[in-house]
């Protein structure tokens, strides 16, 4: 018998299952009490069935193995039978019948009723627990019985049962414990019960780390994936950290910034300071990325930031140098570093008055951050933070900035904390980064 649900699904642990259930499961006979008596000397496991069971049984065992017409007749008792399975013999024996008859009438809900008896009885064979959660899982599946079949998901993970299935691509892979895990997560989010799955997903991490074991990368990388997609600023700053965090290295950056880079809540200044975090964890990997970060930058407002850019691009191979706009975007900032060198005295001084306002606060952080004089820009937006008018969360992130290329990671880490809004995740990310630094 073959399952498979017509649903969409939103992971690449989309499945289209193939499972043979093999030959069907067999029911025994329930001797009435007379003849059981006759043949008490024989040895046989001792079964205990109720007496509703057994006025029953027999009666909808030779229907389900007759004719069609008779199959369809206990098919409409089934229900009636069912209410009677007590004890965990009947639930045993009943549900191995109710199974067969649901596939011999090709009625799903009856099947699961047989298999999730079979499974409540407690007395199914513990090597076949897993086959027959996995079974029950693909019928409730399809049944969109969701409750269900994350039920039937968790007692497979929890027996230890492994299985081959084909992914969306055709591919044939071995799906194993964690793998089923994430599954139950991804039939909440199937179902659009995004705070049900994150529920779910955050209970597995935290199981993994009580345990002392390492969290999969699968794990956090959907969690990150779907934060963003569902614009769930939270968990976003809440997966893309704890991605970095667990697994640091060039890779995790480069995963976590394109889907940071992807989301549509940065404005081009939030993207300027993603696309810094990119500089500096190598995850700057194309035309584009570079072509972005020149344009928010602007190589007639930072052109010392944007003139480091360029050469580092060239240097790496990764811009070309036959591309006009960004050869004009270099000899623009270098036209520009010039004139700032002379100008750039004159503009501390102003800065430094008392009477400076929001304005040239701003503009003053930003300059001496872009010339890497993260000293006066850390002086210029901790005097902005207060002030009416300020977007907070952007002089946050860049008071952050400037805490750390002084070394000062503690207070970096802190500030960064302090984000809030469209920026929270963005500024999360440069949190991993300091701890990273400062190797907490």
């Amino acid at each position: 018998m073959i399952f498979s649900s017509t649903r969409r699904r939103s992971s690449t642990l989309a499945l289209a299952f193939a499972l043979a259930t093999g030959t069907a499961l067999t029911a025994v006979a329930i001797e009435a009490p007379a003849q059981a008596q006759r043949n008490k000397k024989e040895k046989a496991p001792k079964q205990e069935f109720s007496d509703e069971f057994r006025a029953q049984f027999n009666d909808m065992a030779e229907l389900s193995q007759g004719e069609p017409a008779q199959q369809a007749e206990a098919a409409a008792k089934a229900a009636a039978f069912a209410q009677v399975l007590s004890t965990p013999d009947d639930k045993m024996q009943g549900g191995v019948l109710l199974y067969n008859l649901g596939k011999a009438v090709d009625d799903l809900e009856l099947q699961l009723t047989g298999m999730d008896n079979i499974l409540a009885s407690g007395k199914a064979p513990a090597e076949s627990v897993g086959s027959y959660s996995f079974t029950a899982y693909q019928i409730a599946d399809q049944l969109e019985r969701n409750e269900d079949a994350r039920r039937y998901l968790t007692t497979m993970a929890d027996n230890g049962y492994t299985f081959e299935a084909a992914l969306a691509d055709g591919t044939q892979r071995t799906f194993s414990g964690d793998d089923i895990r994430l599954m139950v997560v991804e039939n909440y989010w199937s179902a659009e019960d995004y705070p049900g799955g994150f529920a779910a997903l955050d209970g597995f991490i935290q199981a993994k780390r009580a345990a002392g074991k390492q969290v999969p990368e699968t794990w956090l990388r959907r969690g990150l994936t779907v934060a963003n997609e569902t614009e769930d600023q939270a968990n976003l700053a809440r997966y893309t950290r704890a991605y970095v965090s667990t697994y640091p290295g060039d890779d995790a950056w480069r995963s976590a910034i394109a889907v940071a880079y992807n989301a549509s809540q940065l404005d081009p200044q939030g993207m300027l300071d993603l696309l810094r975090l990119a500089r500096r964890t190598n995850a700057l990997q194309n035309r584009a990325m570079y072509g972005e970060y020149i344009d928010s930058a602007d190589p007639r407002r930072l052109p010392q930031e944007v003139a480091e850019l360029i050469n580092e691009g060239y240097a790496a191979g990764l811009i070309d140098r036959s591309d006009s706009y960004i050869s004009e975007s270099l000899a623009e900032a270098t036209r520009r570093v010039e004139a700032d060198r002379s100008d750039l005295p004159s503009f501390l001084a102003d800065a430094r008055q008392s009477s400076a306002d929001l304005a040239t606060l701003v503009a003053a952080g930003d300059t001496f951050l872009s010339y890497g004089r993260a000293a006066e820009a850390e002086e210029f937006y901790t005097r902005a933070l207060p002030m009416s008018g300020v977007d907070t969360p952007r002089v946050l992130t860049r008071l952050g900035i400037a805490q750390l290329d002084q070394g000062k990671t503690a207070e970096a880490q802190a500030t960064f904390q302090r984000v809030q809004g469209a920026r929270q995740a963005l500024a999360s990310l440069w949190a991993v980064y300091s701890e990273q630094q400062s190797g907490s």
